[in-house]
């Protein structure tokens, strides 16, 4: 793949009727950009897409995945564990070869008017696209989720979006759009379905709560079992072997273990720690499958 190269991870809030899932994903195929990863959690009702290439491209691709969502998720009959704002969740830009974590700005902002302006779906932009020094936090835009969002939107001004509004689509909602580094999304299983102590241990190791740097972390209920679902923003700075040692200290202390992990879309090379026991964990690991470098290489076929 010759010239800029970026990666985007759209996350849509529906992980339970592939057929749909494919739809939305086969609204994403263009020229110039590659389906790397597609991973549905039916539990969470979430699903999160990898794809890459050529910068112009991919925002199209994730302009008009968006579009699709909003065509076909209503999240006033949506249900699932993890939070939402939005039909299309979270919208990020990864900078992969060729391309800074600036330009990846100018793509979310270019495709936030976008979405706005096709689909009439409001727009928040996060992280290092943020307008806003409280927006910055993705948690921070989530909050309340659609159905508190949709009130607080209308009614004050501090949270009113940062494209389009006041008022949230109507079965839409509204879309975070952000840039950033790349992400580690980690889920670790423990040995108990107390969903209390993933939720404590959650508290523990999140950044926001003086934790582990860079670390996002929800305490949920999956499978039948309690889940650390964490997504881990600066692997250089906590590895994820760092992760792992805090939550088996901390499960510990509420005579608990991890016994399972899983790595949710694609993980850089560079994040990999081969004989780590966070490795050794994980289910159904395949290197060519979930390591960026390799499905680069190797991109998947799109759904008709």
């Amino acid at each position: 793949m010759p010239g800029p190269l970026v990666e985007c991870v759209p996350n849509f809030s529906l992980g339970s009727d592939r057929r749909r899932v494919e739809s939305i994903v086969a609204a994403m195929r263009l020229d110039g950009v590659h389906l790397l990863d597609l991973s549905m959690d039916a539990d969470q009702n979430r699903s999160i897409v990898t794809i890459a290439g050529e910068p112009a491209a991919v925002v199209e691709a994730a302009v008009r995945g968006a579009g699709k969502a909003a065509e076909l998720i209503d999240l006033t009959r949506q249900t699932g564990v993890h939070p939402r704002i939005g039909a299309a969740d979270v919208i990020p830009f990864v900078p992969i070869s060729g391309i800074t974590l600036d330009k990846c700005v100018l793509l979310a902002r270019q495709a936030g008017l976008e979405i706005w302006r096709r689909f009439s779906v409001p727009v928040y932009f996060y992280e290092a696209a943020a307008a806003r020094p409280d927006r910055a936090n993705l948690e921070n835009v989530r909050q309340g989720q659609f159905e508190g969002l949709r009130d607080s939107a209308r009614k004050e001004s501090s949270r009113r979006p940062d494209v389009g509004g006041p008022d949230l689509h109507p079965t839409a909602g509204a879309c975070a759009v952000g840039a950033r580094k790349f992400l580690v999304a980690y889920n670790i299983y423990l040995d108990s379905a107390d969903v209390a102590v993933a939720r404590a241990i959650a508290r523990e190791v999140r950044a926001a709560s003086l934790g582990l740097k860079g670390v996002k972390a929800l305490g949920l209920a999956a499978h039948g079992r309690a889940q650390l679902s964490l997504n881990i923003g600066d692997f250089q700075a906590t590895p994820v072997s760092e992760v792992y040692k805090a939550v088996s200290n901390l499960a510990a202390r509420h005579k608990a273990a991890p016994v399972e992990g899983e790595v949710i879309g694609l993980i850089p090379e560079a994040a990999c720690e081969r004989e780590s026991e966070w490795m050794r964990q994980l289910i159904g690991f395949d290197p060519t499958a979930k390591i960026l470098e390799n499905r680069l290489a190797s991109p998947l076929a799109w759904p008709e």
